[in-house]
């Protein structure tokens, strides 16, 4: 392995975070990295004084021009878009390349879907990389006043989508056992309580699973339309519920012949009821997906 390689290989854990937190996609984020490779693979090494910067830089900006790709055609999505998420324990092959990126929630990206392109890499620089604004700022070419005001209003702009994204792991699994039994067991008022008064439920379907095409709002929505996939799901053969680890975080996991048909994970609000329900349904997004053992 030359150097250059070698540089790049010590890196490319760090690269594919950046790059999945940028699109929330596992196949678009390797896509920039291996572009990122291609303009590595045409400089020479000794010539760069920071490596690892220069790196950052080219992937955030080849992210950014995917992102914005991409964003026309989530605009045409059918249904809401909610990222691809990351399986604990998944292929090995994949999962040292994402070991680093599944630290980052699917709440989280899902909120970032809010900010722009130069917003959410002014923030998942300073925040998940801890670079400093000399090099957001020539990362992105403005100036590091510029760039201050970007992650300062990414900020602004999270706090306002409601979910919160440091909420215990074992308050997230609680929360999740309890709601689903309360709905199990037809106790929908402790259900409504565990609630909060303005919750909202996203699934992504991508027309190619049931999902509900729209965000369900409010308590008696989204426990109506539980209660009937619980129901649903009892009628059915040769599936099973459990707890897993998914994008550092606990959620609900359904197999269905073996294969993973649906992940539930949830925000909760900051007097510990459930504010956000994210349940993702496409098969597309869902190939990672370790088999049920």
């Amino acid at each position: 392995m030359n150097t250059a390689t070698a540089i790049f290989e010590a890196e490319r854990p760090k690269l594919t975070a950046l790059c999945y937190r940028m699109l929330g996609e596992q196949a678009g984020a390797e896509d920039a990295v291996q572009d990122t490779w291609l303009r590595w693979s045409a400089v020479e090494p000794d010539a760069i004084d920071n490596p690892a910067a220069w790196l950052r830089r080219a992937a955030t900006n080849i992210a950014i021009d995917a992102l914005r790709s991409a964003r026309a055609k989530r605009e045409v999505y059918p249904g809401p878009w909610l990222p691809e998420p990351l399986f604990h324990g998944q292929a090995q092959d994949a999962g040292a390349r994402f070991e680093i990126a599944q630290e980052c929630e699917l709440a989280l990206l899902w909120a970032m879907e809010r900010l722009s392109p130069a917003e959410r890499a002014a923030f998942i620089l300073r925040e998940a990389f801890d670079a400093g604004y000399d090099e957001i700022a020539a990362t992105l070419g403005k100036s590091q006043a510029a760039c201050r005001q970007l992650v300062s209003r990414a900020h602004r702009r999270l706090q306002e989508s409601g979910p919160r994204f440091d909420a215990p792991n074992t308050q997230v699994r609680e929360l999740i056992a309890r709601f689903l039994a309360a709905v199990a067991n037809e106790d929908f008022e402790t259900a409504t309580r565990l609630l909060a008064p303005d919750a909202v439920a996203i699934s992504d379907g991508g027309r190619k699973a049931r999902a509900a095409l729209r965000p369900l709002i409010g308590a008696e929505e989204i426990i109506t339309v539980f209660a009937s996939v619980m129901r649903k799901s009892g009628a059915e053969v040769g599936w099973r519920l459990e707890m897993a680890k998914v994008n550092g975080a606990p959620a609900l996991v359904r197999w269905l012949g073996g294969r993973v048909d649906m992940v539930l994970t949830l925000s909760p609000d900051s007097a510990g009821r459930i504010a956000w329900f994210y349940m993702m349904r496409n098969p597309d997004k869902l190939q990672g997906a370790p088999a049920y053992q």
